[in-house]
């Protein structure tokens, strides 16, 4: 259980610097790219040898876990996941002065917790604490400390060599969502119960490790089929032709058998073939 309350911890601090770094590009009007706001999170918590392990397509379990829990920041309306990148909300900003620290913002976004309407939107960074070295994960945690020096972790740099080859793989893919369907009129021709349906299994893409582009083979008879890209297993956001969000539907005209249906998250570009 201490293991896991741990990790818990080291989560919660990543995404505490994750939105302070946000909040810091926005009071220095520059345009901020989410890969280094994610990479300065892990290096001020680094992977310890279990988060740096690599799951099936050469992500490392910390990466994902981290990508997963930024999805709570979006929720809360503290932040904003756009083709440009990533951003800090006017509430994101108010919620750096409500919850200080990353207790307290794990706390607030746990419990649903909105920021309290008397606190103002701060227009500079609070004045910088003071960094604590050599001390664990947790300790940090529980002394409310907001970055962990590299030190504070030495089982950080027993991560693999393999997990830093995979880097470039991981940041490529902070942005990839974790599943996506080709939601259409023939989702039971694919077993599922209902057409136009993105939750059942047998409507989802998978993520091609190479490429990193959702694909799916599909049998399907001859004729005339409309669909949408659905992500996440629901229709909040979905894109259609010409990538655009909540667009048209995609057509295909097909004389029968085998299709593969290509998706580039990146680009919302569409392809068949």
């Amino acid at each position: 259980m201490a293991r896991n309350a741990n990790a818990v911890e080291k989560l919660d601090l990543r995404l505490k610097a994750v939105l302070d770094g946000l909040a810091e590009a926005a009071w220095a009007d520059e345009t901020v790219d989410a890969r280094a706001v994610l990479a300065g999170a892990v290096e001020a918590v680094p992977f310890d040898e279990h988060e740096a392990f690599l799951l099936s397509g050469g992500i490392p379990r910390g990466h994902k876990a981290l990508t997963t829990a930024t999805a709570k920041l979006v929720k809360a309306g503290w932040m904003v996941k756009g083709r440009g990148g990533w951003s800090i909300t006017e509430d994101g900003l108010r919620a750096t002065v409500a919850f200080p620290t990353a207790t307290a913002l794990a706390e607030a976004l746990a419990a649903g917790r909105p920021v309290p309407a008397d606190v103002p939107v701060p227009t500079a960074p609070p004045a910088p604490k003071k960094r604590v070295r050599k001390a664990t994960a947790k300790a940090a945690a529980k002394e409310d400390t907001e970055l962990v020096t590299p030190q504070a972790l030495p089982a950080a740099e027993e991560i693999s060599e393999a997990a830093h080859e995979a880097e470039a793989v991981a940041i490529a893919d902070l942005d990839q969502p974790h599943a996506v369907a080709i939601a259409g009129d023939f989702a039971k021709h694919l077993g599922a119960e209902e057409d136009w349906t993105p939750q059942p299994d047998e409507v989802q893409m998978g993520l091609d490790a190479s490429s990193r582009v959702w694909v799916r083979t599909v049998e399907l008879p001859a004729g005339h089929y409309a669909f949408k890209i659905a992500i996440n297993r629901s229709w909040d956001e979905n894109y259609g032709a010409f990538g655009a969000f909540n667009g048209a539907n995609h057509e295909l005209a097909h004389d029968g058998g085998p299709v593969t249906i290509a998706y580039d998250h990146s680009t919302k570009d569409i392809a068949f073939s």
